[in-house]
């Protein structure tokens, strides 16, 4: 299966790094109203999940891709601390703001919500969500940057954040209230 997966994402890394991404954000939101927000089966809102698998595998996926494909070219360094400390830094204080506001900026279109309801959105969950990438992000990122070949960087990246996902879908829920 892991030889396949390779081929797959040899011949065609972006699309296969969007649609292990749209699954892996549809269930972190599985996780978050199962597990985190305890809803139950019966009350399980799909059409919320729908939208998390969508914004993964139209946005997320497709633009983590070739943000490590950009930086990867981009920073090139002899010293190797330089170059990953490089890359953490641009990822986490570039890339990171960026992502976040337009996840929250995805869902509250995917919602339908009005411009007036998105920034109340941002501004309700974006700095409870900036805080908490802050808290597990960097340290990820230093292990993916440095260990994984670029690649498999998404696959690691989805794989953490299926506890990430879990938590932007319970804060985008929470902040749309």
């Amino acid at each position: 299966m892991f030889a396949a997966y390779h081929r797959a994402l040899t011949r065609r890394p972006i699309l296969v790094q969007s649609l292990s991404t749209a699954v892996l954000f549809g269930a972190g939101d599985v996780i978050a109203q199962q597990f985190v927000e305890k809803q139950g089966w019966d009350k399980h809102d799909l059409t919320r999940t729908f939208r998390m698998t969508a914004f993964g595998g139209v946005f997320a996926g497709p633009a983590l891709s070739n943000w490590y494909r950009f930086i990867d070219k981009k920073v090139t360094t002899k010293n190797a601390f330089q170059g990953l400390a490089t890359k953490v830094i641009l990822d986490q204080f570039i890339f990171a703001p960026f992502f976040i506001a337009a996840f929250f900026t995805g869902q509250g279109i995917f919602e339908g919500r009005s411009l007036q309801e998105i920034k109340e959105k941002l501004s309700s969950g974006y700095t409870t969500a900036l805080i908490g990438n802050y808290k597990i992000w960097p340290a990820v990122q230093v292990v993916n940057f440095y260990f994984t070949p670029l690649n498999y960087r998404l696959m690691v990246t989805n794989v953490v954040a299926l506890g990430w996902n879990a938590y932007l879908s319970t804060v985008n829920q929470r902040s749309s209230h």
